[in-house]
């Protein structure tokens, strides 16, 4: 039985991984609840969806600064250990959100500043975290291992709302939410204490003249000449841009949208975590698939990811009905975890070690280093209008560029089987 699990989940047959898996599972309930609880505070003080914009420019803005950068210091760290102090950094901005909303002196200036804390410390974090699983899981699981973390990423995106959605209720106070948050960072760090890197390897080349520059431009030359890298690239930063901060006006559609003459703060806080879940369930069916099966063609799991991503983004301007919107949300969570974690895999398992940080970091920077100006268009779009027409124009022009890089890529895309 053990054997047979190992063979469909080779990524579980290191101790190391299950460890700091497990420690990671706790630490993502934590963190959904808090991005559950964090906008629905700041919508609450404020009413203003462009508060909301500005939350994702504060939270998204440090990855286009640190990102790119991150990808060759990353290389040169011990990844381990810059994830254990990064994610100390995490907890204590969480630390910092409790303290704030329990004195009652918390207001939008401290949370756009926290929220920048916390997105400095998470873009440098996800590229060390990312280049580590191959040192706890190895090559081979590597593929099982992205899949197993979003699994329990997305586990967190169904869990973290409803216990949010409960503390809240429970204590009348977003700073339970904030504490609990703080305190699960302490399960993924003692995780990595125990840890250890059993499949980590030298470094290749010990130049001692190398710098920054000749770094980056050796992983910029290197994405130039791999065809299916770059389309990759190219249409994670459309889906950063137009896609993925809709999600973020989630607290305006449940308040404003999809209001009904019954509403209570009670039911409105309900309904907020109700639709995050929704988006949950639907990443984390896909993060199942995905860890449990190893697709023969991943350009065509990636198409379906973003069809099923961006046509319900679009639907859900045309509707004010809750049941409708729930259930186009779980398809867009679907949609969006199945194409990340298709294009996280497609990269990683092409781009060779002494590379892997300085690719990633540049993915990483087009998927979330262009958010900060999406999350103020977007927001704009729904202060000056309202979240549906953001919702429609948001998901029509993220619909035409990945079709425009589809056609001019045509050729690398079709190479990938």
């Amino acid at each position: 039985m053990r054997h047979s699990v190992n063979q469909r989940l080779p990524a579980l047959a290191s101790r190391d991984f299950i460890l700091f898996l497990t420690g990671q599972l706790i630490s993502v309930i934590g963190t959904w609840m808090q991005a559950t609880a964090l906008p629905y505070l700041a919508y609450r003080i404020s009413g203003r969806p462009l508060d909301l914009g500005l939350i994702g420019f504060s939270t998204t803005l440090p990855t286009l600064l640190f990102a790119l950068p991150a990808g060759v210091f990353v290389e040169r760290w011990d990844k381990r250990k810059a994830v254990i102090f990064l994610q100390a950094i995490m907890s204590i901005q969480a630390f910092g959100l409790a303290f704030l909303t329990f004195t009652g002196q918390i207001q939008i200036w401290h949370i756009i500043l926290l929220a920048f804390l916390y997105g400095s410390a998470m873009a440098v974090e996800v590229t060390a975290r990312q280049a580590m699983l191959i040192e706890l899981a190895g090559r081979e699981a590597l593929p099982n291992a992205i899949a197993l973390q979003t699994t329990a990423f997305n586990l967190g995106r169904v869990l973290g709302p409803l216990c949010a959605a409960w503390l809240i209720s429970s204590t009348g106070n977003e700073g339970s939410v904030f504490l609990v948050n703080g305190i699960s960072f302490i399960f993924v760090i003692a995780g990595l204490f125990l840890a250890k890197t059993g499949f980590k390897v030298d470094e290749e080349d010990t130049n001692q003249n190398r710098n920054l520059r000749s770094e980056f431009k050796e992983g910029l030359a290197y994405i130039r000449g791999e065809m299916v890298v770059m389309s990759v690239i190219i249409m994670s930063a459309l889906v950063g841009f137009f896609g993925i901060p809709l999600i973020q006006q989630i607290p305006a559609l449940a308040r404003d949208v999809l209001r009904t003459v019954m509403d209570t703060e009670a039911i409105v806080a309900a309904r907020t975590s109700n639709l995050y879940a929704a988006q949950g369930a639907g990443a984390l069916a896909a993060a199942f698939i995905i860890a449990s099966m190893i697709p023969a063609d991943k350009n065509k799991i990636l198409t379906l990811g973003q069809i099923t991503f961006i046509l319900p983004i679009i639907a859900l301007g045309f509707t004010s009905n809750t049941t409708i919107a729930l259930i186009l949300l779980t398809f867009i969570g679907w949609g969006t975890v199945t194409q990340l974690v298709t294009m996280n895999t497609m990269i990683q398992t092409r781009v060779p070690n002494g590379l892997r940080g300085r690719v990633f970091s540049i993915y990483f920077w087009a998927l979330q280093g262009v958010a900060p100006f999406g999350s103020i268009f977007i927001g704009w779009i729904a202060q000056t209008w309202n979240v549906p027409t953001a919702a429609i124009a948001g998901g029509t022009i993220c619909l035409l560029g990945v079709l425009a890089v589809r056609l001019i890529f045509t050729n690398g895309q079709n190479s990938l089987a």
